[in-house]
C-alpha cells in the first residue's frame, strides 16, 4: 500500500472510527445506565449519563487518533531511520549496511534504489581496489621489463668503452645486440602505449564493412611468404560462399590478428611452423580461430593469458622477449568491438585463439 493509499485511509479513518465508537459508548452505556440499572432518564441520573458520555467520547477520540497516527508514522519514519543510518554508514564508509526491503510503497521503493546505490559503490570500491593492485603490478612489471634489456644494452656499450670489442667483428656483434635489444624496448613501450590509450578508451575506432574471406586470404599470402623462409606453412581453410562480412575497423583487427600470430611463432617449438586459420560464418557472427602447432599452454595458465604482463612458468617468459601486453590488447580490442575472445590448447600439440565479431547482415 502507497504512503498516500495509507494517509486517506488513516484520515478517513480518524472520522469514521469515532463516530462508531460514539455510536457504540452511546448504546452499551445507555443499556448499562438505563436497563439494566433501571436509570432515570431524568435529574441525576441523566447527568452522569451524559459525563460518562463525553468522557468515553474524549477517551475514542485520543485513542483512535494516538492509533492511527502511531501507525502511520511508524511505516514512514522506521524505513527513514534505517535510511539515515545507512547513509552515515556510506559517509563512514561501511557498505555493508544492507537498507533492501520486500515492501511496495513510496519509501520501499526508496530503500531499494537506496540499496542498489549502495551495491554500485560496494562495486565500485572493490574496483577501485583491484584497479590499484593492477596499477602497482604494472609498474612492477614495467619496471623490470625494461630493466633488463637497459642493463644489456649498458653492459654492451661498458664493453665498447673499456675496449673489450677490440676487433671489428666483436664491435659489430656488440653494435647489433644494443640495437636488437633497443628495437626490444621500442615494441615493449609501443605495446604499453597502445594497452595505454586502449584502457582509457583514447583509440579511435573508424568500424567499416569488412570481408573477412578476403582479408584473411591477403593476411594469410603475407604470412605464407615470411613462413616459407623457416620452411613453415599458412593456410586459410573457409567456404568462400559463406557470408563474412562483419563491422570492424580494419587497422585494429590487423593488430589483433598481428599479435595472435606473433604470439604464436614466439612460443613456436617445432622445426616445421604450422598456423592454420579457420572463419566459420555463424547465423549472427563470425567465429575465427587462429591455430597454431606449438607447444602449448596449460590449463592452469589458459584463462589467464589475456591478462596484462602475464606469462606462464614454460611458455611465456622474458627470455623470448615478449611484452605480456599483446594478448591483452586483443582483448581490449574485441571488447571495443562488441565481441568475445578465448583460448584453447594441448599441451605439445598447440594453441587454437578464438574470437568472434557480428555480422553486418544481423
Amino acid at each position: 500500500m502507497s504512503i498516500k493509499q495509507r494517509l486517506l485511509l488513516s484520515n478517513i479513518g480518524m472520522i469514521v472510527l469515532p463516530i462508531v465508537g460514539f455510536l457504540l459508548v452511546e448504546i452499551v452505556l445507555g443499556y448499562v445506565m438505563f436497563v439494566i440499572l433501571n436509570g432515570s432518564l431524568e435529574g441525576s441520573d441523566l447527568q452522569l449519563f451524559l459525563n460518562v458520555r463525553f468522557i468515553g467520547i474524549i477517551l475514542i477520540l485520543i485513542i483512535t487518533n494516538g492509533l492511527l497516527t502511531y501507525y502511520v508514522s511508524r511505516s514512514i519514519i522506521t524505513p527513514i531511520k534505517h535510511l539515515t543510518l545507512s547513509a552515515k554508514k556510506i559517509r563512514e564508509g561501511d557498505l555493508e549496511y544492507s537498507v533492501a526491503t520486500n515492501k511496495k510503497d513510496e519509501l520501499g521503493e526508496l530503500s531499494n534504489t537506496f540499496e542498489a546505490l549502495r551495491l554500485s559503490l560496494k562495486q565500485a570500491k572493490a574496483d577501485q581496489a583491484k584497479y590499484e593492485r593492477n596499477r602497482q603490478e604494472l609498474v612492477a612489471s614495467i619496471s623490470h621489463d625494461l630493466s633488463t634489456p637497459l642493463t644489456s644494452i649498458k653492459g654492451h656499450i661498458k664493453g665498447i668503452q673499456d675496449g673489450v670489442a677490440n676487433t671489428p667483428d666483436k664491435l659489430e656483434r656488440y653494435m647489433n645486440i644494443i640495437y636488437k635489444t633497443a628495437n626490444e624496448m621500442d615494441g615493449l613501450i609501443g605495446n604499453l602505449l597502445q594497452y595505454s590509450k586502449l584502457d582509457i578508451e583514447r583509440v579511435p575506432f573508424a568500424f567499416e564493412e569488412v570481408d573477412l574471406y578476403s582479408f584473411f586470404t591477403d593476411f594469410i599470402d603475407e604470412l605464407a611468404f615470411d613462413l616459407e623462409r623457416e620452411e613453415g606453412m599458412a593456410r586459410l581453410k573457409a567456404d568462400k560462399n559463406d557470408d563474412y562480412i562483419v563491422k570492424a575497423d580494419r587497422e585494429q583487427l590487423r593488430r589483433v590478428v598481428t599479435n595472435i600470430v606473433q604470439n604464436s611463432l614466439k612460443y613456436m617449438d617445432k622445426e616445421r611452423k604450422m598456423i592454420e586459420v579457420y572463419l566459420k560464418s555463424e547465423p549472427h557472427q563470425v567465429k575465427v580461430e587462429i591455430k597454431d602447432n606449438g607447444r602449448g599452454i596449460a590449463k592452469k595458465d589458459i584463462l589467464h593469458i589475456f591478462e596484462s604482463f602475464y606469462r606462464t612458468d614454460t611458455s611465456r617468459n622474458s627470455s623470448t622477449g615478449g611484452s605480456g601486453l599483446g594478448l591483452a590488447i586483443v582483448k581490449k580490442i574485441m571488447g571495443q568491438h562488441g565481441g568475445k575472445v578465448w583460448a584453447d590448447s594441448k599441451q605439445g600439440e598447440g594453441t587454437s585463439i578464438y574470437f568472434t565479431l557480428k555480422k553486418v547482415s544481423s
